[in-house]
């Protein structure tokens, strides 16, 4: 396939990265802390962790994993929690001591945890008290044998820690009674991990750095393997492509999606520390009053998220009264930016919304729209420096320009594989490297690349494809529609119907009215047949929009 998009790039963007820069991990995250020692690093409930700070308490983290719990390099660690600045002292010391982040959805079943745990062969687990009832009610039939506790205001002064910890587990009652009798504190580790002699480990760019689960919501989790060497290249191709927007030591950037999620963890947390950043981290960014409040503390200069946390911070009233005069940079990701919403994004804030695209097993970043594109434009960008992107058809040929098909991708961003399922593995990997993304799209002209939809999300409307996105986009442009959701439903005519599940802006809005507005916009096949109004949607805790679980809600009907 032609690669077009090099003549497209801007002059400062660089086609390549130089993935030999930083030897691991560990060998960029001791560059940035030298440079930027007294700079603030995190920010989170009004405390501040500088990168000495971060170093120093990073270190000592490593140096109990290493001595206490006698944690052996390649060793997996679990963490379990939100955006506190206790995620990055232990995500840090982990990857110090030479062992291996698994990161776990806080919000995780009994039972989805209990797989991760089992599947990773995870030995130590470092999880907020509010979630430790779930972690006692299965960690007898896993591996884990040490566990570490931390409250959300452990690393808070003196009388404001006291005071958050009592209103959370008293007032708010968000601390279910558990029974841990062996548990240390995360607080204790430090303590005596000060203490301790930090040995540093020989770390090659092939070492596991994390392994990362995802398709949980398709069918059993798998643990993507992260080397050191797959993410620090992926935050070099982020840093080439976003670079020319940023300053090294200058930039705030938002980070409202949680740091256990791929596209936190890369952009948010490395990129920015890459760049000696401050980092301001949302512990509940489901409270938007709470976060907008946040936001007017703070002269934030980046903010990422997913469609839907934009989506709900437009329609904050007190979101667009902010001071946007710093903001130069907004990205999407995660799932499909709506052209309703980036439009009132940048209507709002005067900034562009740029949409990025990728997967877990590309660490993640695969496609971004270059900086300086002249607003949104319904595309996922460019490849990545140093990334190959080809579209190709079911038999596996390459496709040319406007055609499309399902997306593969290339670059020393791809996963190792997944642990310990071989067959898996090969089945999104071919023997040349190439990863099946599952994604379908095309490339334009200009080298753009546009997704369409996901295979296994295509509605099939006799014989004829339909993608839920494109059905989304149009009933997203109704002014009383918030959110929504399209679905496939079987019929005995037309093999499926096209069935929309919608939150209301206005409560006036009825189903004649959707399917009305969307005649003016879709060929008769695409129109939604059916339309269901809901108060919310069922989302990820990143916020993506669970359409698996309106299908399967469909067919138990």
């Amino acid at each position: 396939m032609d690669q077009p998009w090099i003549r497209h790039l801007p002059k400062d963007v660089p086609a390549e990265i130089n993935v030999d820069q930083y030897s691991s991990l560990i060998d960029m995250f001791e560059t940035a802390v030298a440079k930027y020692a007294d700079q603030p690093a995190f920010i989170n409930m009004g405390a501040t962790l500088t990168y000495r700070k971060l170093e120093e308490r990073s270190r000592a983290f490593a140096a109990y994993l290493q001595n206490e719990l006698k944690l052996q390099k390649g060793d997996r660690v679990a963490l379990m929690m939100p955006n506190l600045l206790q995620y990055p002292i232990a995500l840090f010391g982990i990857l110090r001591a030479g062992m291996v982040v698994v990161n776990v959805n806080p919000l995780y079943t009994p039972r989805e945890l209990k797989h991760q745990l089992i599947d990773s062969g995870a030995k130590a687990i470092v999880v907020v008290s509010n979630f430790a009832r779930t972690l006692e009610e299965v960690v007898d039939q896993t591996p884990v044998k040490s566990v570490i506790i931390t409250g959300l205001g452990d690393l808070l002064s003196a009388p404001k820690r006291t005071l958050v910890n009592f209103v959370v587990k008293y007032i708010k009652k968000l601390v279910p009674k558990y029974d841990l009798p062996h548990a240390l504190s995360m607080r204790e580790t430090l303590s005596r991990g000060r203490r301790m002699q930090y040995v540093k480990p020989v770390i090659t760019g092939d070492d596991l750095a994390f392994l990362q689960y995802t398709g949980g919501t398709t069918g059993v989790s798998k643990g993507a393997m992260l080397t050191h060497s797959n993410v620090v290249a992926n935050v070099l191709q982020a840093n080439g492509a976003y670079s020319p927007a940023l300053r090294d030591g200058s930039e705030f950037v938002v980070t409202a999606l949680p740091l256990y999620h791929i596209f936190a963890l890369t952009v948010n947390c490395l990129l920015f520390l890459h760049k000696g950043s401050q980092n301001l981290l949302i512990t509940n960014p489901r409270d938007i009053p709470g976060f907008v409040a946040e936001l007017k503390k703070y002269p934030f200069t980046a903010l990422t998220g997913v469609n839907t946390l934009f989506n709900a911070l437009v329609n904050s009233s007190d979101f667009s009264e902010l001071d946007f005069s710093r903001l130069k940079l907004s990205i999407g990701g995660g799932m499909a930016v709506q052209k309703a919403v980036a439009d009132k994004w940048q209507n709002i804030t005067k900034t562009r919304l740029l949409e990025g695209y990728g997967l877990t097993e590309a660490s993640p970043l695969l496609t971004c729209c270059p900086y300086n594109l002249d607003g949104y434009n319904g595309s996922i960008g460019f490849p990545a420096p140093s990334t190959l992107i080809q579209v190709r058809d079911d038999a596996g040929n390459v496709l040319p320009q406007g055609e499309t098909g399902e997306l593969f991708g290339k670059g020393p961003q791809i996963m190792k594989g997944y642990w310990q399922r071989p067959e898996e593995t090969a089945k999104v990997i071919d023997n040349d490297g190439w990863l099946a993304t599952g994604d379908i799209g095309y490339m334009d002209e200009q080298g753009f690349f546009y997704i369409v939809d996901r295979k296994k999300d295509m509605i099939l409307v006799s014989g004829f494809n339909v993608f839920p996105n494109e059905v989304e986009e149009v009933v997203a442009l109704h002014p009383k529609v918030i959110e929504v959701a399209a679905v496939g439903v079987p019929n005995d005519a037309s093999g499926e119907l096209v069935k929309v599940f919608v939150v209301k802006k206005d409560k006036s809005l009825t189903a004649e009215d959707i399917i009305k507005h969307c005649r003016v916009h879709l060929t008769g096949y695409k129109v939604p047949k059916l339309v269901e109004f809901r108060d919310e949607l069922p989302k990820t805790n990143v916020g993506k929009i669970l359409r698996r679980e309106l299908r399967d809600e469909v067919k138990r009907a």
